[in-house]
């Protein structure tokens, strides 16, 4: 498979350049940048043949196959669909648009070109992840009565930028976190949240956006879901956890993008340890996405799942704005 990069971003460089090329038969032919020394630059640090200022120039390529989208928020709408609209399977980055009406433009369009449409939400991935939703699924805490996601941590001075001073880019805890825990909850419980409350603000962090914000989800199980994202907080730890009729699950650490941490479960029996698979998170996500792309399954995370994770997410900063509940609105899907 040929990928082409959509966007020079530091996600990439970390993480998703590794992972493509860690997959039999993998390539990447091309970025694209908005800055066209930025671009050359990136290109020749990962190795990369091509660097373009001009995404119709970048599609124009037929022996593309796929494309990784994460550039900034507002930006994944217009690029997206560029790409489908040229045959290119997506794999695009949360949240997947700026609004729920744009995702499902996306979301669409991927469906009727026929091409295999994924958004890159990582923890689903993790093996600390698989092992809880197992547990869960197989009953070992019977019917589950409520969750807790604590995914309070400090924003790396690199990745602030955007993120903390430009609403009209997507900036923001609420997009840029609470879209993953999101997709978490969904991911482990099977269902969808359906009503949400929230309170945001700013701890130190955020100019003209929210920095730090809670919220509490109404599940359709009658579960209840606890939720706080910061940029803020350097010393909180992250985790996860679910409470059922017959026991506890305790991961602390997990929400992260290694395969670390740990779990804990606690039944009537007493207290264990639960093992995992530590397992790079990316490789995994793009060997789902390369046998979905051969028709043998589907992405981790598809369309909907962006979609529903956006939703989610449009929600929480609704109700954080209304001081009101909000009912989760899904477009139809």
């Amino acid at each position: 498979m040929r990928w082409a990069l959509i966007g020079a971003s530091r996600i990439a460089s970390s993480y998703m350049i590794n992972a493509i090329r860690a997959q039999e038969g993998a390539e990447i032919v091309s970025v694209l940048s908005s800055s066209a020394e930025r671009g050359e630059a990136y290109a020749r640090e990962n190795g990369i043949a091509q660097s373009f200022t001009d995404l119709g120039a970048q599609l124009a390529d037929e022996t593309v196959d796929a494309v990784y989208v994460s550039t900034t928020n507002e930006k994944h709408h217009a690029q997206a669909l560029a790409a489908i609209a040229a045959g290119k399977h997506v794999l695009c980055e949360k949240p997947l648009a700026m609004s729920l009406e744009e995702a499902a433009d996306m979301v669409r369009a991927a469906a009727e070109k026929g091409v295999v449409f994924a958004t890159n939400h990582h923890l689903r991935n993790a093996g600390s992840h698989l092992a809880i939703r197992d547990l869960i699924s197989s009953g070992r805490i019977g019917k589950v009565l409520s969750a807790r996601v604590f995914h309070a941590v400090n924003l790396p001075d690199a990745l602030r930028g955007w993120r903390i001073n430009d609403a009209a880019a997507g900036g923001g805890v609420i997009p840029d976190i609470t879209v993953h825990d999101a997709d978490t909850i969904r991911f482990h419980l099977g269902e969808d949240p359906v009503e949400v409350v929230a309170k945001a603000g700013t701890s130190g962090l955020g100019e003209g956006v929210e920095d730090s914000v809670m919220s509490v989800w109404s599940m359709p199980s009658g579960a209840m879901v606890q939720s706080h994202e910061s940029f803020t907080h350097r010393f909180a730890g992250t985790g996860i956890e679910f409470h059922g009729t017959d026991g506890s699950i305790f991961a602390r650490n997990v929400m992260t993008q290694e395969p670390v941490g740990e779990i804990r479960l606690v039944t009537a029996e007493g207290e264990s340890a639960v093992p995992f698979e530590t397992h790079n998170l990316y490789e995994y996500s793009l060997g789902l996405f390369g046998k979905a792309v051969n028709g043998n399954g589907g992405p981790s995370a598809d369309g909907i799942d962006g979609i529903k994770s956006l939703a989610v997410a449009l929600a929480v900063r609704e109700a954080a704005q209304s001081a009101k509940a909000v009912a989760v609105n899904y477009g139809g899907f």
